[in-house]
């Protein structure tokens, strides 16, 4: 790691009112749903711009697929790799298929990473996470690491106008590279999860996705004011990027299962959209605006539309662009 850190102790215990799920606490509403345009559009970030970073897609959902857009990238990790993903929430969440990721994971001899929820549910805490994690199969795949077993350690937060730290689990620093697996979905409060999310709320201890839950103001529970929510995520994922550097990393977004729901809710609605691909960038802003792209020009995402619209989730999108965080134009490669 390039930067230096600063060690903190574990959050405390959610408080008793938030729910087991990864909606909105008793403290705060979910926001109002707004009307959307449902009509089919073109993706409007696409560019034949040589210097724009590149999307790498294939409409093969399968290990094979999944390693062609790997490939294409050209990335190499170097020394130790984590690999982040969601290992989701029990009993009924669409997480991320272990034998889809198998061999993937297994190219890069990664060890498969995440932090403790905050709001309680079945990951609350290390041993429940780990079990969590054996009974949905990433355990028989790689090694589990729970990074925020033994606390916090803060990353330095640059250009922002929340946070000056973000705190994420201490074995962070343990890894030198990390390949960014995430199942694009839609999400409670945030609108969607892809990259960003997993590498803001996804890297976060349990008291750092509280932390960027309330914009940089408590270190418990889930509640805030949305947009500084939505741009402490582009804060914290930058603050990421920065600490390992954008050369150690590489992200990966499955759409498939495409819930309105995240991976975090242990009672997920049914997907009602058709599967659409498998998308791969060195630029995580541009990976989720070309997922955000597809979705919006799919014929059967309405009502993932509106859960993205009614949060003001694409202002996440804006933000991490004005804080330069990636592009939101790019090329799209379909292989």
């Amino acid at each position: 790691m390039r930067s230096s850190v600063k060690f903190f102790g574990l959050a405390a215990a959610c408080a008793a009112f938030l729910t087991a799920g990864c909606g909105p606490s008793a403290k705060q509403d979910a926001p109002k749903a707004v009307a959307v345009n449902t009509e089919a559009a073109e993706p409007t970030h696409r560019t034949d711009d040589s210097s724009a970073p590149v999307v790498y897609m294939t409409k093969e959902i399968s290990p094979e697929g999944l390693m062609k857009v790997y490939k294409a990238l050209g990335w190499t990790p170097t020394g130790r790799v984590g690999v982040k993903l969601s290992t989701g929430e029990p009993p009924a969440s669409h997480y991320l298929d272990p034998a889809l990721i198998a061999d993937l994971v297994h190219e890069v001899n990664g060890t498969i990473v995440e932090c403790n929820t905050a709001y309680g549910g079945a990951r609350a805490n290390t041993a429940m996470h780990k079990q969590v994690a054996k009974d949905h199969g990433f355990t028989a795949i790689a090694d589990v690491d729970i990074m925020d077993e033994e606390g916090s350690m803060a990353l330095p937060v640059t250009g922002g106008k929340h946070l000056k730290e973000n705190y994420v689990g201490t074995h962070f620093a343990n890894y030198d590279s990390y390949l960014v697996l995430s199942h694009f979905k839609g999400h409670a409060m945030a609108g969607f999860g892809g990259a960003i999310k997993n590498i803001s709320i996804g890297f976060g201890s349990s008291e750092g996705k509280s932390w960027i839950h309330s914009g940089g103001t408590a270190r418990t529970g889930l509640s805030g004011d949305q947009d500084a929510f939505l741009e402490s995520m582009g804060e914290a994922a930058k603050s990421v990027e920065d600490s390992v550097g954008r050369d150690r990393m590489a992200y990966v977004n499955v759409l498939n299962a495409l819930s309105v729901d995240c991976d975090c809710d242990g009672h997920a609605a049914a997907p009602d959209m058709h599967d659409i691909g498998i998308l791969a960038s060195t630029d995580p802003l541009a990976l989720d605006q070309a997922s955000i792209d597809l979705v919006y020009s799919a014929p059967d995402s309405a009502s993932l539309i509106e859960r993205i619209e009614s949060r003001k989730g694409l202002h996440t999108l804006e933000y991490a662009e004005a804080i330069g965080l990636g592009s939101r134009t790019y090329q799209l490669v379909t292989l």
